[in-house]
């Protein structure tokens, strides 16, 4: 993200993010159910879209999008 100028917004991504994956990487369904960490992931997309100047509809289906794929 650094690379394309965007390194700024991600900054305390890391910190939001924490806790929520295993030392393996893995999804900790035990600390935040996943559709809240989805929900959560598109409030950033759309926060990040609101500070470029872009419209934070772009990012309204990322929750959708992604609960469809990963239910099976």
């Amino acid at each position: 993200m650094g690379r394309l100028g965007l390194g700024g917004h991600f900054g305390g991504l890391a910190a939001q993010l924490d806790g929520v994956f295993g030392a393996d990487g893995v999804f900790a369904h035990d600390r935040l159910r996943f559709v809240d960490f989805v929900d959560d992931v598109e409030e950033l997309l759309e926060e990040v879209a609101r500070q470029e100047g872009g419209d934070k509809e772009a990012a309204d289906g990322f929750e959708e999008y992604v609960l469809r794929h990963c239910s099976g």
